[in-house]
């Protein structure tokens, strides 16, 4: 996915979840974080980050923050890419041969799927989750308790008894990782529930990306590792 009209900047402050200052050009400007994550261990005063500049002039902020330089690699920290580049994956994808009727935000009773497809009379429901915190080489989510993530996946569980396919797909917006492992000391419950997703057949994947300031595109799988039930 190629972003346009990126600029450099350096992170100065997160006043809340949704906005920082950025000093763009010598300049502080008001910048919307496309991601309501903690982002803590990124978004460190004295970061350098890109930021895509709004093509509305009249936005209340014109730039939008989309990637941070940590240990001299790029993250990209946008929480509204992993979807887009989850669909985009999925055609043509030799691991998910002949997939048609592909669509995004596809309504099954009372929730709502990042993705629905299908391939000849298998159809399948898929969750994607974008991920941005590095753990000594292992990326983790989630960075914040999540219920709504929990509840993401009971709901692909019940998908399957009632003969769907369910697919929680894990995107690592970064590269130099090793694995991908749910993050407990976070959020138990969370880490508890895919487990037991895991058993009753949701399949589970983890994908790293390439990452530049102006692109991103997913790339290689990773082990998944889920505790006491090792890698799957």
């Amino acid at each position: 996915m190629k972003y346009t009209a990126v600029t450099e900047g350096i992170f100065l402050s997160r006043p809340n979840r949704f906005i920082a200052h950025i000093e763009i050009n010598g300049n502080t400007e008001i910048c919307h974080v496309k991601n309501t994550g903690r982002l803590k261990e990124l978004l460190i005063p004295g970061a350098r980050v890109w930021l895509e500049k709004s093509g509305n002039p009249n936005r209340k902020t014109l730039y939008d923050l989309i990637a941070v330089e940590k240990e001299d690699r790029i993250i990209n920290i946008d929480s509204q890419i992993p979807n887009y580049l989850a669909q985009e994956w999925l055609k043509d994808n030799p691991l998910f041969p002949g997939v048609t009727s592909l669509r995004r935000e596809k309504t099954y009773g009372q929730s709502r799927f990042d993705l629905y497809f299908e391939q000849g009379e298998i159809k399948s429901f898929m969750e994607v989750k974008g991920v941005t915190l590095d753990k000594d080489g292992t990326a983790c989510f989630p960075d914040a308790p999540t219920e709504r993530g929990v509840k993401h996946i009971q709901e692909l569980c019940q998908c399957l008894k009632e003969g769907y396919q369910a697919y929680l797909l894990f995107v690592i917006q970064m590269k130099k990782i090793r694995a991908f492992s749910p993050n407990r000391e976070t959020h138990p419950l969370f880490a508890d529930t895919l487990i037991q997703a895991h058993k009753q057949g949701v399949k589970i994947l983890a994908y790293d990306c390439q990452v530049t300031p102006d692109d991103i595109f997913i790339d290689q799988p990773l082990p998944v590792i889920l505790e006491k039930e090792g890698i799957i």
